[in-house]
């Protein structure tokens, strides 16, 4: 038993949390290593969220999007709405923060972080 609430406790810790939701005909992933994760996808698409050592992962999606963020580092942040047909995703790095709305092009600022878009043909990349 001790055993079990040290690894509960090194979770805490780390401050990892995830949550997946989809509705019917859709699905979503989050895995929360160290970090938060958020998926949620409307029926007909697809969302991924990744948040590792710190980072803040969201995905959203609706129908025939395809929305994948990846938040790697202490203070990423990345937030991905898929709102028309088409894929896109948001990566950061450490102190960077990524936003790709779907109907305007995307924003990296901060630190190292890349975006692409195919909702709207538009990328971003910030070198920190």
């Amino acid at each position: 038993m001790p055993r079990a609430r040290r690894g509960h406790r090194l979770g805490d810790r780390l401050g990892a949390q995830c949550s997946a939701t989809s509705a019917g005909g859709g699905a979503a992933a989050a895995y929360g290593l160290g970090g938060s994760a958020t998926a949620d996808a409307g029926p007909t698409s697809l969302s991924l969220a990744i948040a590792q050592n710190g980072g803040s992962a969201t995905a959203r999606s609706t129908q025939l999007s395809g929305p994948a963020a990846l938040a790697i580092g202490p203070g990423a942040t990345v937030t991905a709405a898929g709102v028309r047909p088409g894929l896109s995703i948001g990566i950061a790095g450490p102190r960077a923060t990524v936003t790709v709305a779907g109907v305007t092009g995307p924003t990296c600022s901060g630190g190292v972080g890349f975006a692409g878009d195919f909702q709207t043909w538009q990328g971003c990349l910030s070198l920190g």
